[in-house]
C-alpha cells in the first residue's frame, strides 16, 4: 500500500515529465541553434565562406524570441489548465481524486482534462505496488521503482514525440552498471555485457537495415534504452525483451494501421514496447522469462 501511494504520486510528476521534458528539449535545440548562426568560423569551415550579415540578424531575433518566453522546467511554473492557463489548486490537483473530484473537468474553463493524466497515475500505483509484492521487503525495491518510473516516463514521451531523451537513457543505463557494482543486481560483468549487447544488437540492426535499403529503421534513443535494460537484466534477457517488445509493437501497429490511426511514416515507436518488455522482465523475473522461451540457465 505505501508503494501504490508513492506511485500515485510519481504517475503525477511523470504526466510532468512527459510534457515539460520535451519542450525543454526544444528550447535548448533553438538555442544551440542560435549560438551555430554566430560561429563564423565553423560557417566558414563547412561552408568554405564568410556566414552572410543575414544570419546574425536572424540569430539575434532567435534569441529575442527564446529569452522572451517564461521559465519552463519541471518544477516551474506551477501546473496549469492547457486550455485557459488558470493555475491548478493544490487540491484539484491531487494525484487521481482531483481528477475525479472535477469530473476530468478545469474547475475554471470546464474544457475537458485528458483522461490519460489518472490512467498514468493509477498504472504508476499498480506498477509500484506490483513491485512492492514482487521484492516483498528487499530495499532494492525502491530501486526499481525508480527503474519503472524512468522506463514510464521513457515511453510516454516516445510515444508523443518519437524520442527517447538522453537525461532519461543514460542515468538508466549508469545506475545499472553502479547497482551492479555495488552488489544489489547482477554481477558486474554480467551488466556489463547486458549493456554491451543491447546496445550492439540494435546498432547492427540498425545499420543492416540502413546499407540495405538506405532508410533509418530507429532512432539511437533505441539502442541506448535498450542498453539499460541490458545493463539491469543481463545479456541473456536482450533476445527475450527484444522478441516481447516486437511482437507488442508488431501488433499495435497492425491494429492501427486497420484503423487508419498511424503517424505519418506509418510507424509506431519502439521504445514504449521495449519499456514494456523491461516492466515485464522486472515484475516476472529473469527464470520466468527464459524458462517461457525454454531456455534454461
Amino acid at each position: 500500500m505505501p508503494l501504490a501511494l508513492l506511485g500515485l504520486c510519481i504517475g503525477s510528476f511523470l504526466n510532468v515529465v512527459a510534457h515539460r521534458l520535451p519542450l525543454m528539449l526544444e528550447r535548448n535545440w533553438w538555442q544551440d541553434v542560435a549560438e551555430q548562426l554566430t560561429d563564423a568560423d565553423s560557417h566558414a569551415r563547412t561552408l568554405g565562406h564568410a556566414p552572410a550579415p543575414q544570419l546574425a540578424d536572424s540569430a539575434g531575433t532567435l534569441r529575442q524570441a527564446l529569452d522572451a518566453l517564461p521559465a519552463l522546467t519541471l518544477s516551474r511554473p506551477a501546473s496549469r489548465c492547457p486550455h485557459c492557463g488558470t493555475p491548478i489548486a493544490w487540491h484539484d490537483n491531487l494525484p487521481l481524486l482531483g481528477w475525479l473530484k472535477r469530473r476530468g473537468r478545469c474547475a475554471a474553463c470546464a474544457a475537458p482534462i485528458s483522461l490519460r493524466y489518472p490512467l498514468v497515475e493509477a498504472g504508476t500505483a499498480l506498477v509500484f505496488a506490483a513491485i512492492g509484492a514482487r521484492f516483498a521487503g528487499e530495499p532494492q525495491a525502491l530501486l526499481w521503482c525508480a527503474v519503472a518510473a524512468t522506463l514510464l516516463a521513457a515511453a510516454l514521451i516516445d510515444w508523443d514525440t518519437t524520442l527517447l531523451p538522453d537525461g532519461l537513457t543514460l542515468p538508466l543505463l549508469w545506475a545499472g552498471l553502479v547497482a551492479a557494482a555495488l552488489g544489489w543486481t547482477l554481477p558486474l560483468a554480467q551488466s556489463l555485457w547486458g549493456a554491451v549487447a543491447g546496445y550492439g544488437s540494435l546498432w547492427s540492426v540498425y545499420w543492416l537495415f540502413k546499407l540495405a535499403t538506405g532508410k533509418e529503421g530507429m532512432g539511437y534513443g533505441d539502442f541506448k534504452l535498450l542498453a539499460a535494460l541490458g545493463a539491469w537484466f543481463g545479456a541473456w534477457m536482450i533476445l527475450p525483451m527484444l522478441l516481447m517488445a516486437s511482437v507488442l509493437g508488431a501488433a499495435v501497429g497492425i491494429a492501427m494501421k486497420l484503423r487508419h490511426s498511424l503517424r505519418e511514416g506509418q510507424y509506431v515507436p519502439f521504445g514504449p514496447f521495449l519499456a514494456g518488455a523491461g516492466l515485464a522482465a522486472m515484475l516476472a523475473g529473469r527464470g520466468a522469462l527464459l524458462g517461457w522461451m525454454g531456455w534454461n540457465f
